[in-house]
């Protein structure tokens, strides 16, 4: 028994010597020459030498058969990729074999192998195989390594006829579709999924398992020589092929475990091993995922050529004769075809009315695989004589005013090259990255995005997901001119200079050029020009304030500015990133909206301050009365407040805030009152207590060790002395917990107040990766408030804050406001993906000389360096928010 567990040992010992010895001298060999195609093949020979031997080794009955499937059954393995087996079986096993069976996979792990592994009967895989297309997709790829060639002969014969091909192929198309979808239907994320990510490895696959599947080959050679691709398509397959899988090798080697997304933090290396060199405009890492989303898009343009000319095969029509749509162009199974291939090469204006053509007739599906190839052929025909001439000007704006199907038609347009042509300012930005702590998407998706959010607003079946920006957009008619303002919005970034203007300018010669009438030029432009205005004043201004409705008012000029730049606004933000956007953001946007609305469509007298007040304390008794409190129940309350505190809070607040405490205004207890917020996601906190030292930092440490994070806070002080606070809270998480919350922090909240006890400290946490690889130079300022209807605004002061997000943040900043004395009146929290623009109101006689206020800003920038190990070479730029 010693000696026979001693020879195991040793077997172990052996095997895996050999295959870490082995795969060491591959990865060194594939560093040296970069030939990934090389170490994939290498490694499963490795592989098989190694798992032969131990088949051999444990005397496996010969009747078995050892088969590798998924990418190992390929002959790809890549260095962190499982190597999948099926142990195939003649018949079921006795309780010997089990054990002998038992006994190898266990040792598959011993000698350092990351198997997945199966124990099948033929008769077991076919029925697994029914049904389930992810089983028959590892095992079409079936390969035999040990064993019984004749058993695994006979499985790969019944798979065969088990196997239904055109069943196979609508699966395997859903499950491309949803997978797409899962990032956005765009290969242009700025973290891209080289293996699963739309146009990735997995859609090479895809064209290569359905091939497979219907007997049509196993190689891109083998699809030309069937004509379902072009010789060029097939040396531009492979070439995409050949970069994707040098990348997705270098990544495994470079991370050192199975990781398929271009992190931030891996793409300088990377484009180091790949050869890519910076330069004075680019970063390495910059041509390295320009590079990925040529080839990328390469790939998803062919994979939709190749798998329509196999759905065609497999599907053929009873009916395939050409239907006429025009002298050019048919309909051919439900595709737009042409009947000439050299139409595009010979009369390029026929581009355009093909994707004209694709918006006016729903029924069509999409262009043709000849149609594609001979677009794609003809785009370079797309010059200045084409984009000069009025029919094609004309045929381009037509697209915009229909406005049916415009993002897919657009996402077209681009992937063929013909919109970067059309428009060589947009070609400019194709595939930009953007170094901030937000955006998700290169500058181009971004632009395509927020189209597509608009026409959403625009499209009927959608009115449910947006109400007010559906109805909105249906009253303001004319919405391809929204469309064109999101087009040139962002379309000036990385020139330099104010990307705004910039971008204004270009969409001024785009309405002259194409005609527009001068209203509507004019509102384009000015949405260009203004497209963030909206989104500051409504996150870092105190919107309550109506100075700052005046203002906003004043700006937008009328109603329908008003409702355009509202409707970009919530696009744009919509169009960053999914983690931008929130309940709360929406709240302030259309806060905003609707009051200077209001203040638009009223005589100006009438929103002054003391107007306001009127109708909110009006507003404010009514709901009074609705909530059954008795008269006068709020006079006691209001007549501790200021003019600032009805200012600053709704008339739906004020009367919450009366029902409250309208018989606690004197307790000398703090009173601590939760709700759900009823018009946002999250908790609203009221806090109203004796005024004590320190009380914002406080409270800010408890509600954020509870984990939750304040987004907006609204101080006030009593003329008798009390503190009456208000917070509005996101929880950390998904908001699953916030009426459970509500009772905890009622009663706990109240108790600290009560007791004084010691400041509540947050939990550290874990810098973000966007944050360890982009970090931004924090910017403290603090200014004297230009103008606030109030007794002290002279002795208020606006402190701006810009930093990179992280875990207790808004604790480090009120501390270091505690510790100079300042007051906090108001906190407004903007928080853009990983970065924070937050805005105080404050006060204290640390602000009352320039340099108590200069030694406020060095201790907060001190606070809010944000110490890296590693930090990138370059400091990345700070791109402006949307």
């Amino acid at each position: 028994m010693k000696t026979e567990t001693a020879a195991r040992q040793a077997l172990i010992a052996r095997l895996r010597a050999r295959l870490r010895d082995g795969q060491h001298a591959i990865s060194e060999r594939f560093l040296a020459d970069n030939d990934a195609a090389s170490l994939l093949g290498a490694r499963c020979r490795l592989v098989d030498a190694v798992l032969g031997e131990l088949w051999s080794e444990l005397a496996i009955p010969a009747s078995l058969s050892l088969v590798g499937v998924g990418g190992y059954g390929r002959g790809e393995l890549y260095p962190a990729s499982d190597i999948d087996v099926l142990i195939l079986l003649p018949q079921r096993p006795d309780s010997v074999l089990v054990a002998r069976l038992e006994q190898l996979v266990c040792m598959f792990w011993d000698i350092g192998l990351e198997t997945g592994h199966s124990v099948r009967t033929i008769e077991q895989c076919v029925e697994e195989v029914a049904g389930d297309t992810t089983v028959q997709t590892a095992l079409i790829e079936a390969r035999l390594v040990a064993g019984d060639p004749r058993l695994f002969a006979g499985f790969q014969s019944i798979l065969a006829r088990t196997l239904d091909p055109p069943a196979f192929y609508q699966t395997k198309r859903i499950e491309q579709v949803d997978r797409h979808q899962r990032f956005s239907d765009t290969a242009y994320s700025l973290e891209a999924n080289c293996k699963d990510g739309p146009g990735g490895l997995r859609d090479l696959q895809l064209i290569l398992w359905v091939a497979h599947a219907a007997g049509f080959g196993h190689s891109w050679q083998d699809l030309e020589a069937r004509g379902f691709i072009t010789r060029e398509e097939k040396l531009l397959l492979q070439a995409s092929e050949g970069f994707l899988s040098r990348l997705r090798t270098h990544l495994h080697l470079l991370v050192g475990r199975r990781e398929d997304r271009l992190l931030f933090e891996y793409q300088t290396s990377l484009a180091e091993r790949l050869g890519f060199v910076a330069n004075e405009t680019r970063r390495a890492s910059e041509q390295l995922m320009q590079e990925y989303y040529r080839r990328a898009k390469a790939v998803t343009q062919i994979n939709a050529i190749v798998l329509q000319n196999i759905g065609t095969a497999l599907f053929p029509s009873p009916d395939s004769s050409p239907q006429p749509i025009s002298a050019d162009f048919r309909k051919v199974h439900e595709f737009l075809d042409i009947g000439d291939e050299a139409l595009f090469a010979n009369r390029p204006s026929a581009i355009l009315e093909a994707f004209l053509l694709l918006q006016r007739l729903p029924e069509l599906k999409g262009l043709s695989a000849a149609a594609q190839r001979s677009l794609w052929r003809a785009r370079r025909l797309v010059d200045d004589q084409f984009c000069s001439n009025p029919a094609n000007r004309a045929r381009f704006l037509e697209l915009f005013r229909n406005g049916r199907a415009l993002p897919q038609l657009l996402r077209q347009m681009n992937d063929s090259g013909v919109l970067g042509r059309y428009l060589p300012a947009f070609g400019r930005i194709v595939g930009q990255m953007q170094h901030d702590l937000f955006h998700v998407y290169t500058v181009d998706q971004h632009i395509l995005q927020v189209i597509r959010n608009l026409n959403r607003f625009a499209v009927e079946e959608f009115a449910h997901e947006y109400p007010l920006c559906s109805r909105l957009i249906s009253d303001l008619g004319k919405p391809w001119i929204l469309y064109l303002a999101a087009l040139f919005h962002d379309i000036a970034k990385g020139r330099g200079g104010d990307h705004s203007e910039l971008g204004g300018e270009d969409a001024r010669h785009f309405c002259l050029d194409h005609g527009l009438d001068e209203e509507d030029a004019e509102l384009v432009v000015w949405l260009v020009q203004q497209h963030l205005l909206m989104s500051r004043v409504a996150q870092k201004q105190d919107i309550s304030d109506p100075d700052v409705v005046a203002r906003f008012a004043r700006a937008v000029g009328d109603e329908r500015h008003l409702t355009a730049l509202y409707l970009l606004t919530v696009a744009d933000i919509r169009g960053t990133s999914p983690k931008v956007w929130n309940t709360w953001k929406g709240q302030l946007l259309e806060q905003l909206f609707d009051a200077t609305r209001r203040q638009l469509l009223s005589n100006e007298s009438a929103f002054l301050a003391s107007g306001v007040i009127a109708r909110r304390q009006r507003e404010a008794r009514r709901r009074m009365r609705y909530l059954a409190l008795p008269e006068g129940a709020h006079d006691r309350l209001w007549s501790q407040l200021d003019t600032v505190y009805f200012l600053r809070q709704s008339a739906e607040e004020i009367a919450w805030h009366a029902r409250v405490l309208h018989d606690q205004l004197e307790s000398g207890k703090p009173v601590v009152s939760v709700r759900l917020n009823p018009q946002a996601a999250g908790l609203e906190v009221l806090v109203y207590t004796p005024d004590q030292p320190d009380l914002f930092l406080r409270m800010v440490g408890f509600l954020s060790r509870a984990g939750y994070s304040i987004v907006d806070a609204r101080i006030h002080t009593t003329r008798h002395g009390y503190a009456l606070d208000t917070f509005v809270l996101l929880e950390v998480g998904d908001g699953a917990h916030d009426r459970e919350m509500i009772s905890y922090i009622e009663h706990e909240l109240a108790d600290r107040l009560a007791g004084g006890a010691p400041v509540d400290v947050p939990a550290n946490g874990r810098l973000s990766r966007q944050v360890r690889h982009f970090p931004i130079e924090p910017v403290v300022s603090i200014q004297p408030l230009v103008s606030l209807e109030s007794d002290d605004s002279g002795e208020l002061f606006v402190l701006t804050v810009v930093a990179a997000d992280r875990p207790g943040l808004l604790f480090l900043i009120a501390r270091e406001l505690a510790g100079h004395r300042a007051n906090v009146h108001t906190a407004k929290i903007a928080t853009l993906g990983e970065r924070v623009e937050d805005t105080f109101l404050i006060s204290g006689q640390v602000l009352e000389d320039s340099t108590g206020r200069v030694r406020l800003e060095t201790d907060l920038l001190r606070q809010l360096q944000v110490r890296v190990a590693e930090s990138p070479g370059r400091p990345a730029a700070v791109a402006s928010p949307c």
